[in-house]
């Protein structure tokens, strides 16, 4: 069900006309509805721009999106890269390994400790 997930969020329905082979890196984390705003904002004020900061070869774009649930509030970033040379430049050589700074694990109550990484195949945008 997890992988069906991943393909449905990182297939985003977008026609580009010439579409390299990109990567999207997708991960999820978890807080309480207490800690969620929180981790929300750490994310949207210093995790996202010290991420932009490094302008990193090949980082096209990053999405954060939010499923409030009964118990818990789930997290999920979509990064969009060119290539796995490029996630490699963002993490090195263990490029899985999640990247969740100090700041951000201190108000999760638990993310994955790994990212995924899935080939987009398909991407077509829509006329508005």
């Amino acid at each position: 069900m997890l992988l069906e997930l991943a393909r449905a969020l990182c297939l985003p329905h977008r026609l580009v006309a010439t579409l390299p082979l990109m990567i999207c890196r997708l991960w999820r984390g978890w807080a309480t509805n207490q800690n969620a705003d929180a981790y929300e904002r750490i994310v949207r004020e210093q995790v996202i721009p010290g991420i932009e900061a490094r302008r990193i070869p090949g980082f096209r774009a990053i999405d954060l999106i939010r499923r409030e649930r009964e118990r818990d509030v789930e997290f999920m970033t979509l990064m969009w890269f060119d290539s796995l040379d490029a996630v490699k430049a963002f993490m090195g050589a263990d490029y899985e390994v999640a990247h969740v700074p100090a700041q951000a694990q201190a108000v999760l109550a638990d993310f994955d400790k790994r990212s995924a990484h899935y080939q987009v195949l398909d991407r077509r945008d829509q006329p508005r």
